[in-house]
């Protein structure tokens, strides 16, 4: 859509985004490109098709290009466009929430803190999207959307063992799982090696996977609260036949919830559509509830997936940049979004629009109390070589927790303050 250009610059954007603006203004009176990389499979090609329309309409002169981008390799790629080294360019763009703190080190991001404050409502961000896009109070990553896990369960089942009502806290859930788990049932299939959930049980104890201290990053699975969170994960796995040396997809857990004796997973809710087509008998036989907290008042902790916008910092158009991020976090399109795709909004305080998504619903609650993986560009090297999971299967499989939660946090500290 060819518009031509009306140079306007806000009061805000002179104060914050001066060379955009100068630039904008000096183009002729043309029409300006802003080039906005999107993941593949985060928005339909419908949203991103009306989203255009929209945007292009509401800001004369500019044309928005909108490229689909694949997850594997984009790390070399956006590191390229931020350096300055890459044939293509990018004017914002999607960045896997935990993924930006190797972009912050890299360098080369524009700084969002003001826009954040006064124009995206960053205090009522969920936290699982906005810390990781932070150092020292300096904000880079603006939350864009988050999904997270919860427990589907089978109603049928519940009802057999007279569960009538979804467990509000731990202790609930305990009793529950250990009525529906009997005979050939199982009250839950959780796999040994499952640490995404593993980390939101050891954050409602207060724990960490792993702390910064006088610059040094340092595992502390071997800490009271954490090896706390890791107890209550083996009374809950016991209550099931999952196995202990492997993870959530050896095999694919639904595909083991869909042959129908097993009562609950802990999943994202888009698993309940693999159910389904795995075994259609169940459809209209599934139930969605947050994983459980310590007490009825409060969801359980979560890891937080989703994605965080930035913008490289030699982008020529910056403020036209601030302009395409301001549209998708609007409470218009974050709307559209979390209902097309079954998301949960970037802030707290737009929960309610997926009221009527009962899976998007039933991730809200643990979203508020969502959290990321340690802020450490190195993470995904810890990830890499995962030495949680063979802690996880150590306590499970009945050997020491201290012992096996130190060789674990040692692992950890040395890869996230070793030398690259």
């Amino acid at each position: 859509m060819k518009m031509r250009f009306l140079a306007l610059c806000t009061a805000l954007a002179a104060a914050t985004a001066l060379t955009g603006c100068s630039q904008l203004a000096g183009s002729g009176g043309g029409s300006q490109k802003v080039t906005l990389w999107l993941m593949k499979g985060s928005a339909s090609d419908d949203f991103i098709e009306k989203f255009t329309e929209s945007f292009e309409k509401e800001h004369p002169g500019t044309d928005l290009d909108v490229r689909i981008q694949e997850w594997t390799g984009i790390g070399d790629r956006v590191n390229a466009v931020l350096d300055g080294t890459s044939k293509e360019s990018a004017d914002v763009i999607e960045v896997g929430n935990t993924q930006v703190a190797q972009y912050i080190e890299t360098g080369g991001l524009s700084e969002l803190t003001l826009e954040g404050l006064r124009e995206w409502g960053g205090k009522d961000w969920l936290k699982g999207l906005s810390d990781p896009g932070s150092v020292d109070g300096a904000q880079y990553g603006v939350p864009w959307y988050a999904a997270n896990r919860l427990v589907i369960y089978n109603k049928e089942l519940f009802a057999n063992a007279g569960v009538k009502t979804p467990p509000k806290n731990r202790q609930e859930w305990i009793q529950a799982t250990q009525k529906l788990d009997k005979g050939d049932q199982q009250g839950i299939y959780l796999a040994g090696q499952n640490w995404y959930v593993l980390a939101g049980f050891i954050w409602d104890e207060g724990g960490e996977l792993a702390v910064e201290a006088g610059g040094q990053w340092v595992g502390t699975l071997d800490e009271e609260k954490a090896l706390a969170g890791m107890e209550f994960y083996k009374q809950l796995q016991a209550l099931g036949d999952g196995p202990k040396n492997a993870d959530e997809e050896t095999p694919p857990q639904s595909q083991v919830f869909a042959r129908g004796q097993v009562a609950q997973i802990i999943a994202p809710p888009g698993q309940a559509a693999e159910i389904e087509a795995a075994n259609p008998a169940l459809k209209g036989k599934l139930g969605f509830f947050p994983i459980p907290g310590k007490s009825s008042d409060k969801a359980g902790s979560v890891f937080t997936g989703g994605s965080d916008l930035i913008i490289p910092e030699r982008t020529r158009q910056r403020a036209a940049a601030v302009d395409v991020i301001t549209a998708l976090v609007s409470e218009k399109w974050q709307t559209e979004l979390a209902r097309t795709m079954s998301y949960v909004p970037n802030k707290t305080t737009l929960a309610h629009i997926v009221e009527g998504n009962e899976g998007a619903a039933n991730m809200a609650p643990g979203a508020a109390q969502g959290r990321a993986t340690p802020k450490s560009p190195r993470w995904a090297e810890v990830e890499a070589d995962n030495p949680i999971k063979p802690f996880m299967t150590a306590v499970l499989t009945g050997q020491d927790p201290k012992q096996a939660a130190r060789t674990a946090s040692d692992s950890i500290s040395k890869v996230l303050s070793s030398d690259r």
